[in-house]
C-alpha cells in the first residue's frame, strides 16, 4: 500500500512538472518597452492657453478617447508622446493655432488577482509593483496557496501571454495575476 502511495505521489509530481511551461520571451520584454495606452487607462491632456480642453480622459473599452473640437481619438496602443502629437496635429486642423500639447498618465489601468488570496479581485495598480505587492494588496494568501510561483495573462500587441512568474516579478497595468492552489 506504501509503494501505491508513493508512487502516485511520483506521478502527479512528474505530471505537475511536465505542465510548467516558463515565460515567453515576448512577455518578458514587456517589461522594459516603452508604456502603450490602453481600454481603462486615465489621461490628462494639456493644451497650452486651451482651458476648456485640460481636463483628464478615460480610454474607453474600444481604445479611444473623446476630445472637445476633434472628437474621436484612438488611443489604444499609443505611447503618450505619440497621443500628443496625434492630438496637435488634429487640433492644428482649423482649430487651435500652433498647439502645444501634453499627455500624460493621471491613473493606470487595474490589475485583477484571482485564486488562491483572501481577497480576489480589480485593484488599482501602483507604479513599480511586484506580484508579491499585488498578493499584499489582496490581503495575502490563503492556507491552500501555492506560494513560490504564479500565473500572469498579459495582452501585448493584441495577443494574450501567460507567464509562469516568481513572486519577485514585476506586474503591469492590465495584468490578470492567478495564484494557483497547492498539491500537498
Amino acid at each position: 500500500m506504501f509503494r501505491i502511495f508513493i508512487l502516485i505521489a511520483l506521478a502527479l509530481g512528474i505530471s505537475s512538472c511536465s505542465s510548467y511551461r516558463p515565460a515567453q520571451d515576448d512577455f518578458h520584454k514587456s517589461l522594459v518597452g516603452p508604456y502603450v495606452l490602453d481600454s481603462g487607462d486615465r489621461i490628462r491632456l494639456i493644451v497650452f492657453n486651451q482651458e476648456e480642453l485640460n481636463k483628464e480622459y478615460t480610454v474607453d473599452q474600444s481604445g479611444y478617447i473623446s476630445v472637445p473640437l476633434i472628437g474621436s481619438v484612438a488611443a489604444r496602443g499609443k505611447q503618450t508622446s505619440e497621443l500628443s502629437k496625434m492630438i496637435a496635429q488634429m487640433l492644428s486642423n482649423g482649430y487651435v493655432r500652433n498647439p502645444d500639447v501634453s499627455v500624460e498618465i493621471a491613473q493606470y489601468r487595474p490589475f485583477f488577482i484571482m485564486g488562491e488570496v483572501t481577497t480576489a479581485g480589480q485593484y488599482s495598480y501602483v507604479t513599480g509593483m511586484t506580484v508579491q505587492t499585488a498578493v499584499a494588496i489582496a490581503g495575502g494568501f490563503t492556507p491552500r496557496a501555492q506560494q513560490q510561483t504564479v500565473d500572469i495573462t498579459r495582452q501585448l500587441n493584441g495577443k494574450i501571454l501567460t507567464g509562469h512568474v516568481s513572486l519577485t516579478s514585476p506586474v503591469r497595468p492590465g495584468d490578470t495575476i492567478y495564484v494557483r492552489e497547492r498539491l500537498f
